[in-house]
């Protein structure tokens, strides 16, 4: 990869014996993900809600790579107890290489999680948390294994309702989106400074797609009409897929942060890219963790960082 060139899917080096779980993942960004690291060899555990649609992905997946090493993680991120779940049965493989962060839901009317969280916040940040967590045992048994979390260009700018997590005194669907954008920044922030002060061989790092027509958007009502545009225009699910395949298999700076390079980081080849400064900001991060941890009942076991 050159500086000039930055990162796309060609660049992803060969990851045969390796295993990645990848959340999200029978359709979209989630999809192209999984169908990349299949084809250069990897175990791809398929992490997603719905077993049909997952074994159409992977149905689809073998048809360009026939003998792709895929298996089916069931994981519903809006239930605490299908996390617990997902995780323990993660855990008996052999190895875990890398942990990609990939399912979301953005922009639903007021809905709430099997425990009560506003949906958004829910999934977004605290399933992510909560899986995270669960795995990093077995993350930390394979020396490079990493923890990827997908942010967006909607965290900047945005804030946390922290007297009002689960929506109950008001909600607006997209600054509820954005908080939940910003709380993955902030966690894969806070993961890192923790994973290093521990001294863990664990590297955590953060990326987002730019903007890509996923079914992402479904909730967007006339808005999606805009999607055959936006993949014309601006980034293709593929391609939305490039800063999370940097982030999970190329040269990389723990807690480092990657997405597009052009259009002010909504398209293009991925590189670095930039966070807001709330989002690198130790005092709201380690509030969020502290609030995670009481909220979801799982604590990942790492100590503060100085």
């Amino acid at each position: 990869m050159s500086k000039s060139k930055g990162f796309t899917e060609a660049d992803v080096p060969n990851q045969s014996g390796k295993c990645f779980i990848v959340t999200g993942a029978n359709t979209g960004i989630g999809f192209e993900i999984s169908r990349v690291l299949a084809e250069r060899g990897a175990r791809v555990l398929l992490a997603c809600r719905d077993r049909a649609k997952a074994e159409a992905a992977m149905a689809q997946i073998r048809q360009a790579t026939p003998r792709a090493d895929l298996a089916f993680l069931p994981l519903d991120q809006a239930d605490l107890a299908s996390v617990r779940a997902a995780a323990e049965l993660a855990a008996k493989e052999p190895r875990l290489d890398a942990l990609i962060n990939n399912a979301g839901v953005m922009t639903p009317p007021l809905m709430r999680t099997k425990q009560n969280f506003e949906l958004q916040f829910g999934v977004n940040h605290l399933g992510t948390f909560a899986l995270t967590a669960l795995l990093l045992p077995k993350l930390a048994e394979t020396r490079g294994a990493r923890v990827v979390a997908t942010s967006s260009v909607a965290h900047k700018g945005a804030k946390i309702e922290w007297d009002d997590l689960n929506a109950d005194k008001g909600y607006n669907r997209f600054e509820r989106y954005a908080a939940s954008k910003f709380a993955n920044a902030l966690f894969f922030f806070e993961l890192d400074r923790r994973l290093r002060a521990a001294g863990s061989q664990v590297t955590a790092a953060g990326c987002h797609p730019g903007m890509a027509a996923t079914d992402l958007g479904r909730y967007m009502g006339a808005f999606q009409i805009l999607n055959p545009l936006v993949s014309i225009v601006l980034n293709s699910a593929a391609k939305g897929a490039w800063p999370a395949l940097q982030a999970a298999t190329g040269p990389i700076k723990p807690g480092g942060y990657y997405g597009p390079r052009q259009l002010g980081g909504v398209r293009g080849v991925s590189g670095e890219a930039s966070r807001s400064a709330e989002a690198q900001d130790p005092a709201l991060a380690r509030r969020l963790w502290d609030v995670s941890i009481a909220m979801t009942g799982i604590d990942p076991g790492l100590p503060p960082a100085s």
